[in-house]
């Protein structure tokens, strides 16, 4: 017989979108709920991401005059997503993703706004929308969070003034050398630093804002949450989990969950074993962006009770960088601006470095070899693209820390061949590469791998580039080279679920009082990534599903 320190209905591992939004739905239909959390923060890798959604046929496109529907995204994430997952799976997410942010806007403090023209990233498939089916989370006084907000995860790069911004805000300051757009949202942004100091209001964004709002909507609900409180173990009983074991002030504890427990806990992008075991090579725990809590405790836990593991293989890629003494960048807007390539250990270019970033790190590891390395490749750009747009949280006209070409972090050169023995790729194929490139952007058409012919493409271009927002020639010295490496936001494998993210077995079985949601599950989106916000937008989904799978049982 178990002894119980600690009795809940429904207890939950993690408190990042998932996890906080099944607390809410929980805690709303009557039941106790408690949230344990392994870091001394909250907000997991969503309170770290830029706290994008991707809700299909949602009320706020409708209000925006953007033509979706059901059938409408079906047909998209049939085209994308494919047969890799289950269509009932698929199915549960386009009916509830809707339904989970209708509930959250009439029963809590969050509250989204549309990131305009923020693509689908493969809109010219059936069913994709150019104008995108992407929200965020409004910003948020963090201020209303009192005490709490000293524990929230913060966004993770040094901005340069102390400034936030939106996800749409930050592709606007990426052309703030180009646009009126890009100049006032500066202006807008600089000023609201100053006088957030001056009148003590502290303006989140991004994933901190959507944090933010949920967790002042569990503080007004009184919903426990305690942090420094390691998830170690489920505990089964007669074929159902009916607790489990943490670790609370070093002690070990048991707590029952009543009526179900809810693995919201992430994947395991800091966990090598696991890495090593299931991703291809070259993989390292060095360049994910990921909660560094992130180590796929849940997952293994799971697994040792008989749950079945899927897409293990794959994770939320994107090509990063890994500057000294700094976090890995994840690299979006500046590969979609004009006047910077991708090439690899040969000196030439190997995709489309435009495209989405998931797509991108696949193309990295499918040509990857021994006899022409794509791990690392080289982001290769000039002076004129430096003076011009952001490069990380360097802003034009901004320079470069001294540490980053003191450690070989950025090398540069005043020619190509010089640049090219310095980062020890092919002069002359370097040299070809960059002249086939310019002579692309001349005629606005990218021959080899289509570069901006895509609305998502255009999303990061230059709108005053003629005839191609995402070419222009790389001419004038000195010319700059970056390792890029597969860097992600989190792993996509885990554990199988059914359509109530209901764990299940290999047999497909369900193991009762078992869910997961989020990374600590196998994704909704297969091996694809359809739009942003494609991961934390299943996280809360799927949180909510849990929460009144639970709740609606008898």
């Amino acid at each position: 017989m178990t002894k119980w320190d600690y009795t809940t209905d429904v207890l939950i591992v993690g408190s990042g979108g998932g996890g906080m939004t099944a607390a809410l739905v929980a805690k709303k239909a009557g039941l106790d709920v408690t949230v344990i959390e392994k870091s001394e923060c909250y907000g997991g890798s969503t309170a770290l991401s830029g706290g994008g959604v991707w809700i299909p046929n949602n009320y706020i496109l409708e209000k925006k005059g953007i033509v979706d529907s059901m059938e409408k995204a079906r047909t998209y994430m049939d085209n994308t997503v494919g047969d890799r997952v289950p269509s009932e799976f698929k199915e549960a997410y386009l009916v509830n993703a809707p339904k989970m942010i209708d509930w959250l806007r009439e029963n809590t403090k969050t509250k989204f706004i549309h990131v305009p023209n923020y693509s689908d990233y493969h809109p010219e498939r059936p069913g994709g929308i150019p104008q995108g089916r992407a929200l965020e989370g409004k910003p948020f006084n963090g201020r209303k969070l009192k005490k709490d907000l000293q524990y929230l995860n913060t966004f993770p790069y040094d901005v340069p003034l102390g400034i936030s911004f939106s996800i749409s805000e930050y592709h606007n300051l990426g052309m703030i050398m180009s646009t009126w757009a890009g100049k006032w949202t500066a202006l807008k942004a600089g000023m609201r630093a100053i006088f957030g100091l001056l009148i003590r209001y502290r303006h989140l964004t991004l994933g901190g804002a959507l944090i933010g709002r949920l967790r002042k909507s569990m503080l007004d609900e009184n919903i426990p949450l305690w942090l420094n409180t390691p998830f170690e173990d489920l505990i089964l009983d007669k074929g159902k989990i009916v607790g489990v074991i943490a670790k609370k002030e070093d002690s070990e504890i048991r707590i029952k969950a009543e009526k179900g427990v809810i693995l919201a806990a992430g994947g395991f992008p800091h966990n090598l074993e696991m890495r090593e075991k299931y991703h291809p090579k070259p993989i390292t725990t060095e360049w994910t962006s990921a909660h560094s809590g992130n180590t796929g405790d849940a997952i293994l836990s799971g697994m040792k009770h008989g749950a079945a593991v899927d897409l293990m293989e794959d994770a939320w890629w994107g090509p990063s960088s890994v500057p000294p003494d700094e976090l890995p960048f994840f690299h979006v807007g500046e590969r979609g601006y004009p006047g910077g390539i991708m090439v690899n250990k040969a000196g030439k270019r190997f995709t489309n470095e435009s495209a989405s970033y998931v797509v991108v790190v696949h193309e990295m590891y499918k040509k990857h070899s021994k006899e022409i390395p794509h791990i690392p490749c080289y982001f290769i750009f000039d002076q004129r693209f430096k003076s011009k747009y952001m490069f990380g949280m360097v802003f034009p006209g901004m320079k470069f820390p001294e540490k980053y070409f003191e450690s070989g972090y950025i090398k540069t050169a005043d020619t190509l061949e010089e640049l090219a023995e310095k980062i020890d790729v092919n002069a002359k194929n370097l040299s070809d590469t960059v002249k086939c490139f310019n002579d692309f952007a001349k005629t606005g058409k990218d021959e080899d791998f289509g570069r901006g012919d895509s609305a998502y493409d255009h999303y990061y271009g230059d709108p005053n580039v003629k005839p191609n927002p995402n070419l222009f020639p790389l001419e004038k010295p000195p010319f700059y080279a970056v390792e890029f490496v597969p860097g992600d936001l989190g792993t996509k494998g885990g554990l199988v679920t059914n359509e109530h993210a209901q764990v299940l077995r290999k047999d497909g079985s369900v193991i009762e009082g078992l869910y997961a949601v989020g990374n600590s599950s196998s994704s909704v989106m297969g091996n694809s990534y359809p739009g942003p916000g494609a991961t934390v937008g299943p996280t809360m989904t799927f949180g909510y599903v849990a929460a009144k799978h639970i709740s609606e049982k008898k």
